[in-house]
């Protein structure tokens, strides 16, 4: 039987600079949906990549006095080495210079086209290099500095030429009936009721090729026009499943089940993207996430304020699953979120060090010292041994329901309430002082322990994949016990099975200047 499939994307990420930790921030969260749907046996496509065409490139490339292609190939590394760094498990890396990419594009063009929903007519409007997009004048403002800007503060220019026009007017019905019809198609439940207003609002054509540069895709049968970037870019997702060919192998995975952006580019995404679609013929995408940004002490991360963070610096700091841990149980997974040192620390000295690694720790070094390094025999449950084993069975449930929603964050609080409450149990039972006068009972209690720490290990392995499994190889499981068909009682800890010496697995993060002290 061919398992349920699932792809997943985050967004192609402009390499006109190297990447932040806003960059991270998405292809962690892509990475751990990712990984849960794929332990949780289905057959997952995970696709990334680089939007390397546009104005924007072309402009940069001349600054530094290389070919956009060179400033691509040299940035769309660093994001590469970044994902690398960051563990993140992706299937495919587009590149939009690629020449099954401009195939793709060109054949979506085709089929618009076909449709009657692209013609040619002349562009006059506002303009935004970095943002890559046109604003009605409504929509900008003129700032003390004579400058005209968009509202995410970049200047706009004043555009006139030749265009091609994609029919955009004539998709507002269709896609607020899509929104109706399909509640979960654009998530968070705030950026759906933005889009629909807008949408509402009423829809212009969209000018969607440009005539005064020539890096990007060519209009086909009419190569002076270069397609609009967007058009291009979005067209990623379904080039990656091998379109044009949907006899090909990929397409299987189409549509997408979640395409994971941030909230500034929900609008392309959520209007744009399924009404090229729709013209198309072609499926629509299961759901749009469009997840908050993530501020630096409650301040957004500019250049000029000079609180842009390198996320290199911080998996060196803080270490990589910490990070992610971090990052994902602190912030409401498509809310914005505000990080800092102190918070970091806190949660890897809190949660990690002291709740799950100090839990495991000290129940694993018992069964060391008492029970011969091998997983102990229990014997009858008693109520609390009962309710807090039910208590580790139910996360699966509450983890499927959590992760259907995007909400990493609920998971995460689902999985540590019970690490918490597997802490007081050990605590409330004593089995260091049941060592002398029951240990048989000692047995039961450090069996239940070390049974609740196998099913938060292989939970927390999509957010903290290493130190998961340096957790699970402590307690001598095989990789295809690792999966969640192993969770609740189908799995359970042979008794009698040895175990390696016990190690620590989460250390506490010191200060440097207190650790020199």
């Amino acid at each position: 039987m061919s398992r349920p499939t699932f792809y997943i994307t985050t967004p192609i990420f402009y390499p006109n600079g190297v990447p932040h930790i806003g960059h991270a921030y998405t292809a962690i969260a892509s990475d751990v949906i990712a990984r849960f749907h794929r332990l949780d046996g289905k057959d997952v496509f995970f696709l990334t990549g680089t939007d390397e065409h546009g104005q924007k490139m072309q402009q940069t490339a001349e600054k530094e006095g290389i070919t956009p292609l060179e400033l691509a190939t040299k940035n769309s590394q660093a994001f590469k080495d970044l994902w690398a760094t960051l563990n993140i498990s992706y299937d495919d890396y587009i590149r939009t210079t690629e020449e099954r990419h401009h195939a793709a594009s060109q054949a979506i063009w085709n089929r618009m086209v076909e449709k009657g929903d692209i013609y040619l007519d002349s562009y006059s409007g506002w303009y935004s290099v970095r943002q890559e997009a046109f604003f009605d004048e409504k929509e900008t403002t003129v700032g003390e500095d004579g400058v005209r800007r968009e509202p995410l503060g970049s200047p706009v220019e004043w555009v006139e030429e030749e265009s091609y026009f994609f029919r955009l007017s004539a998709y507002g019905d269709k896609l607020l009936a899509h929104y109706q019809a399909k509640p979960g198609f654009i998530l968070p439940a705030e950026r759906r009721n933005e889009v629909a207003s807008f949408v509402k609002s009423g829809l212009r054509d969209l000018s969607i090729s440009r005539t005064t540069f020539d890096w990007g895709v060519p209009v086909p049968n009419d190569p002076k026009h270069i397609m609009y970037v967007w058009v291009d870019a979005l067209t990623n997702y379904i080039t990656a499943a091998g379109y044009p060919e949907q006899s090909a192998e990929r397409w299987k995975y189409w549509p997408a089940d979640i395409h994971m952006i941030g909230k500034d580019i929900v609008r392309f995404h959520a209007v744009y993207w399924p009404a090229f679609l729709m013209s198309a013929d072609i499926e629509l995408p299961k759901r749009v996430f469009a997840h908050g940004f993530l501020f630096n002490r409650g301040e957004k991360m500019s250049k000029s304020v000079g609180n842009v963070v390198d996320p290199f610096e911080l998996v060196a700091k803080y270490g990589l699953d910490a990070m992610r841990y971090y990052f994902l149980r602190e912030v409401s997974f498509g809310s914005d979120g505000s990080y800092n040192h102190e918070a970091i620390v806190n949660r890897i000295n809190a949660d990690l060090a002291n709740d799950l690694g100090n839990l495991a720790q000290r129940s694993l070094s018992m069964v060391a010292k008492n029970c011969d390094g091998q997983v102990p025999t229990p014997g009858e449950l008693s109520a609390e041994d009962s309710a807090i084993l039910s208590a580790a069975d139910a996360l699966l449930e509450t983890s499927r329901k959590a992760m259907d929603d995007q909400a990493i964050h609920q998971m995460l609080n689902a999985v540590w309430q019970v690490v918490a409450d597997a802490n007081r149990y050990f605590a409330g039972q004593e089995p260091w002082a049941l060592r002398k006068t029951d240990p048989a009972r000692m047995d039961t209690v450090l069996y239940v322990t070390i049974e609740v720490v196998r099913q938060v290990a292989i939970l927390a392995q999509p957010v903290m994949p290493a130190s998961s499994e340096k957790l699970l190889d402590l307690l001598a499981l095989h990789a295809e016990g690792r999966s969640f068909e192993q969770l609740g009682s189908y799995g359970r800890l042979v008794p009698g099975t040895a175990l390696p010496p016990p190690e620590g697995v989460f250390p506490r993060y010191v200060e440097k200047d207190e650790g020199a002290a």
